[in-house]
């Protein structure tokens, strides 16, 4: 059996790339049953973000395995292979572990120590388990890795005070802002008139973040107006004006800010949405979706700036060389982690073999149990059976303990196999395996 992971990122495939790979949650099921589909794939699960796509697996052989996961990849996306491929990476065993872990504790993210990928990897495991994909490798990986995850946030303070996705799109409009003023600095967005569209987790996010930065005044856009006007309710210092994604057309002729968050499989703002508008003399677009729901050709409109996640690289710069003491930091602590997932995955190796020491001292013990209490004669209790019964797995366990905890102790590789090879050879365990 062997771990591996495929997958692509904001380090390695533009936004255009990734939104062509958003495995929403009501596509998971599909998606995970196409993957298992395949006779090399024994477990999976797949992580699935604005900034990455991501599909663990564990697979019988690493090449043939890898090349079902990338065939899988380019069916999803409509993109030939060798398209797809330059912005695929690829990580085996020791090293899909550790990026697993890196990725749980923000340290691959865009934003370092960003917290809303923990989140995203607890998800990632419950929709795994839910949809039984999981086995008892990938789970207990993906498991230890939320607690790395947290265990990096409570030991280190790489998650303080750090920015979010969310927050770096209002940093970006205030630095935009700042710009067009000729000031290279992050400027106060409490005249300006914004909009957010999507009342999910994200569009909460930036109802918190544009009230910190002196945002006033919200028009908060949604497809239901319940939702929108739920969220709101959570912002009594912010005035918030709810608005259904109908009236779109109406908020962008008002607003000089918008962001955008929606789960829409296509834009819902264009260049030939916009041109019909009557705009104000300046819009900027700042739109935080994958897939993107601002369309690329908007560009070409007089007055309108957009922004997508891929820009967000700018911002983030800023806070990063901070943060970079602290991450080293979290480096340790997720060697340590490694270190006693691939300890305990290695131990496996040593279960058939205890199984078959442990079945036959078990015959043995059944077969001479069954020889004395046969010669006892009718006139031995069932108590006195019970009582020899148990003093015989008695001594059979306590013959049992000491190999049994050897042959899983923490050790090479090569000492252990070499172990192994003693007590088959031994107790015959590998004849006594083919014989039965």
């Amino acid at each position: 059996m062997h771990i591996a992971v495929v997958g692509l990122s904001h380090r390695t495939a533009p936004v255009e790339i990734r939104e062509k790979l958003s495995i929403t949650e009501q596509s998971i099921d599909t998606a995970l049953k196409e993957l298992k589909g395949s006779d090399q794939v024994l477990e999976v699960s797949i992580l699935s973000t604005c900034n990455r796509l991501e599909i663990y697996t564990l697979v019988r052989d690493p090449s043939l395995g890898v090349s079902a996961v990338n065939s899988f990849l380019s069916d999803y996306s409509g993109l030939p292979e060798e398209t797809l491929s330059p912005h695929l990476f690829t990580f085996h065993q020791e090293d899909a572990v550790e990026h697993l872990m890196r990725v749980a504790a923000g340290l691959d993210s865009l934003v370092l120590g960003e917290g809303q990928i923990l989140s995203q990897v607890k998800k990632m495991v419950r929709l795994g388990q839910e949809h039984q994909s999981l086995g008892p490798i990938l789970n207990r990986l993906l498991t230890q890795a939320v607690s790395t995850g947290k265990r990096v946030r409570s030991e280190t303070n790489l998650g303080t005070g750090a920015v979010s996705i969310s927050s770096a799109a209002v940093e970006l409009a205030q630095l935009k802002l700042g710009q067009s003023l000729g000031k290279d600095q992050l400027m106060t967005l409490e005249s300006e008139m914004v909009a957010v569209v999507g009342a999910g987790r994200m569009g909460r996010l930036l109802l918190q973040h544009l009230l910190a930065k002196g945002c006033s005044k919200v028009i908060l856009i949604n497809r239901t107006l319940k939702r929108a006007e739920a969220l709101a309710a959570d912002f009594a210092t912010l005035e918030v004006e709810c608005s259904l994604l109908t009236d779109l057309d109406a908020c962008l002729s008002r607003c000089s800010l918008v962001f955008t968050s929606t789960a829409a499989d296509d834009p819902i703002i264009d260049a030939s949405r916009l041109m019909n508008l009557s705009l104000r003399s300046s819009l900027r677009l700042i739109d935080i979706g994958v897939p993107r729901n601002i369309a690329a050709d908007v560009e070409n409109i007089p007055g309108v700036d957009s922004f997508d996640v891929d820009d967000l690289q700018e911002v983030v710069s800023r806070n990063q060389e901070a943060r970079q003491q602290i991450a080293q930091e979290a480096e340790g602590l997720l060697k340590e982690e490694c270190r006693l997932f691939l300890e305990w995955w290695d131990s496996l190796e040593a279960v058939p073999t205890i199984n078959l020491l442990r079945a036959s001292l078990e015959a043995i013990r059944t077969e001479e149990l069954q020889k004395a209490l046969s010669r006892m004669g009718p006139d031995f209790s069932a108590r006195e059976r019970k009582v020899v019964e148990a003093l015989s797995k008695g001594i059979i366990n306590k013959i049992l303990h000491t190999p049994v905890t050897q042959l899983r102790a923490p050790q090479a590789r090569s000492e252990r196999q070499e172990a192994l090879k003693v007590v088959e050879a031994i107790f015959d365990l590998v004849q006594s395996n083919e014989e039965g």
